[in-house]
């Protein structure tokens, strides 16, 4: 049963989470919010990208008062992250942000918690309850430690909270830095509510020690029917996060028009520089908004076979290489001139899906 479609629907913008198939694709700027430039410069990036839903930090009133030009100017709904201070909430929701990101553990008090919801629903807005293994409240960690109980436990809390003013436009998201933990929790509440749920593992490290973690963890849940929309935290540049997101979406078929790019493992059989023509395809792919399948293939020994599947590619040899669509050779080229050809294919493919979807 694919439990993602049977969640409730919030909507975000323009955006719509829960209640189908699709996995929203969020991030969070590294910016300082206040910087409203700069800011805005890397939301752009990553809408192009591939980003749907856009996360700003709100640290002081600074970043408060930035806000209402951040949300004119984005291209994408525009999530304020609220901690400790619930005043911000209430000027993140005048100044019209799209959706709330609260934390159970350091917003607690039921009556600053009322003003947030009130405002919240006269604004039309949803709340994300931000559940984090880290930053639990204490009475809970001190009677069930940092665990899955404290982790649904904190959940409830805010819910109960929420409810009561007879409000339901919730997303709820339970991070933990444990892929485990996180896959325990995210079970429970899957089959505990009906909210919407936001995947994450947080703080889950470098690019390449972060996107293993998170994939091992997320990846999971996603082939459970878990989870509508999703984000990989890395440390750096949040480009790489969108990137990671999109890979392993497409790894399930729960992307859409993303390109798959097929790659040999490499081995002693190579017999051309595979690498940089992978890599120049890599990069090349990443603008590119179909469903389009491109393999590169070190030497001719598996050949064309193992990515029959494939719209277009190349596989090398020594002398040369040849050019495929479809699973069918239509050219032998020398390698100096794989990678144009390669791309010019790409460029004819990518043409005529794009007719198909416009």
């Amino acid at each position: 049963m694919n439990i993602r479609s049977k969640t409730n629907q919030v909507t975000v913008k323009n955006i719509k989470i829960g209640g189908n198939d699709e996995i929203i694709i969020q991030s969070m700027t590294t910016t300082k919010t206040h910087n409203i430039k700069e800011t805005i410069n890397q939301i752009t990036k990553l809408a192009n990208a591939g980003c749907q839903i856009i996360r700003v930090a709100v640290l002081g009133y600074e970043d408060a008062n930035s806000l209402k030009e951040i949300v004119r100017l984005s291209p994408i709904p525009v999530v304020a992250d609220i901690h400790y201070n619930f005043h911000f909430a209430l000027d993140a929701i005048k100044a019209g942000v799209h959706k709330l990101r609260i934390n159970p553990g350091n917003i607690s008090d039921p009556k600053q918690l009322k003003e947030i919801v009130i405002a919240a629903k006269i604004a039309r807005i949803p709340i994300r309850i931000g559940v984090n293994s880290g930053s639990l409240p204490r009475d809970l960690v001190k009677k069930y430690g940092v665990s899955e109980k404290s982790m649904i436990e904190a959940a409830q809390r805010h819910i109960d909270i929420l409810e009561k003013f007879n409000f339901h436009d919730i997303v709820l998201s339970l991070k933990s830095s444990d892929p485990m933990m996180a896959i325990k929790c995210y079970r429970t509440a899957s089959k505990k509510w009906k909210y919407p749920l936001h995947l994450g593992v947080t703080e889950a490290g470098s690019v390449f020690n972060g996107a293993i973690k998170s994939a091992a963890g997320l990846g999971v849940l996603l082939n459970e029917g878990i989870g509508n929309t999703i984000r990989i935290s890395l440390s750096g540049d949040p480009i790489h996060e969108i990137r990671a997101c999109k890979t392993l979406l497409n790894s399930f078929k729960l992307a859409k028009n993303i390109p798959n790019l097929i790659a040999c493992p490499t081995c002693g059989r190579i017999e051309f520089d595979m690498l940089p023509i992978m890599e120049a395809i890599e990069k090349y792919l990443e603008n590119i908004r179909v469903n389009i399948n491109v393999a590169i293939l070190g030497c001719p020994v598996n050949g064309i076979g193992e990515a029959a599947h494939a719209d277009v590619g190349i596989a090398g040899g020594r002398k040369g290489g040849l050019l495929f669509k479809n699973g069918k050779v239509i050219k032998t080229l020398p390698q100096e001139k794989l990678l144009e050809a390669l791309k010019q294919e790409i460029d004819i493919i990518v043409k005529e899906k794009e007719k198909l979807i416009y």
